[in-house]
């Protein structure tokens, strides 16, 4: 495939150096230089078109609420999407000299995010797949399919059982929240781009991963994979997103250990059962 071609056909614009970059099983990534300023071109397997239907999806709602901080669409095409290139590193390749304010514009910008309402609670493509009206039969539905993994895993069988007992004595809490909203789910600091010069939080990437849900199973998945407990990290967080109630973020960072665990041992990923599981004792004392 001729990418800059491609590019100049869909964009009339003239194209020039085209440079493949770390792609991924669902797509071929590639960045090309033009007359005007860079772009992503994305190529979707046959298989994965779907993905690409959610990815276009997702950040064309994203738009309106964060517009000039996630990729714009600039063409959709046979198995093709040509989306704007945004500026930065990604902040997992850096080391800010203050956390707290580095977070707050995190906390902010999840803010932004969820303030994009959904009609019920499920996982997004171009639409939601077996949506339920509300977060108690969504989030009890979730963690059953999770410990159920679990068991067929192999994981700890002790384990399994305070896992479950926990969420028995805590599920009452799901019904706090009374309305869907659109999350990433993969809000990490390997998706958020920032320059190092001036700290600032040029946006972020990634949506293959976005559900409709609580906006506190979102706050909870960046704590639990990036802030975990940093205190400056954790400040920094709140002071952008506003106050929560914790017992319920514990809950859902229950259940996004419980998700990255099954995952990792379902692919033979191993180094880092142990201290998942330890983090998931921790979470049901």
């Amino acid at each position: 495939m001729d990418v800059a071609q491609l590019v100049e056909d869909a964009l009339h614009v003239k194209a020039g150096t085209t440079t493949e970059r770390t792609g991924g099983q669902l797509s071929t990534v590639y960045e090309v230089q033009t007359a005007d300023d860079p772009v992503i071109v994305k190529v979707y397997a046959p298989e994965w078109r779907w993905k690409q239907a959610k990815e276009v999806h997702v950040y064309r709602m994203l738009e309106p609420a964060v517009g000039g901080q996630v990729p714009k669409v600039l063409h959709v095409g046979d198995g093709v999407t040509i989306l704007s290139k945004l500026d930065g590193v990604p902040l997992s390749q850096t080391q800010p000299a203050d956390w707290r304010t580095t977070y707050a514009q995190l906390g902010g910008l999840l803010r932004k995010i969820h303030s994009i309402g959904q009609p019920e609670y499920g996982y997004l493509t171009d639409q939601i797949l077996d949506p339920l009206p509300d977060n108690d039969r969504y989030m009890r539905r979730q963690f059953a399919k999770k410990l159920r993994e679990f068991e067929e895993l192999e994981g700890n069988p002790e384990l399994h059982a305070k896992i479950a007992d926990h969420v028995e004595r805590h599920q009452h809490l799901f019904a706090d929240n009374e309305a869907a909203v659109l999350c990433h789910n993969d809000f990490h600091e390997g998706n958020i781009l920032v320059d190092p010069a001036t700290w600032r939080i040029n946006g972020f990437i990634d949506v293959e991963n976005a559900i409709a849900a609580d906006p506190l199973v979102d706050l909870a998945k960046t704590i639990q994979y990036s802030a975990h407990d940093n205190a400056d990290k954790l400040a920094g967080l709140y002071d952008g997103y506003g106050a929560v109630p914790q017992d319920r973020i514990d809950l859902y960072r229950l259940y996004h250990s419980l998700e990255l665990w099954d995952w990792f041992k379902s692919i033979g990923e191993t180094t880092y059962l142990d201290s998942i599981a330890q983090d998931m004792e921790k979470l049901v004392q």
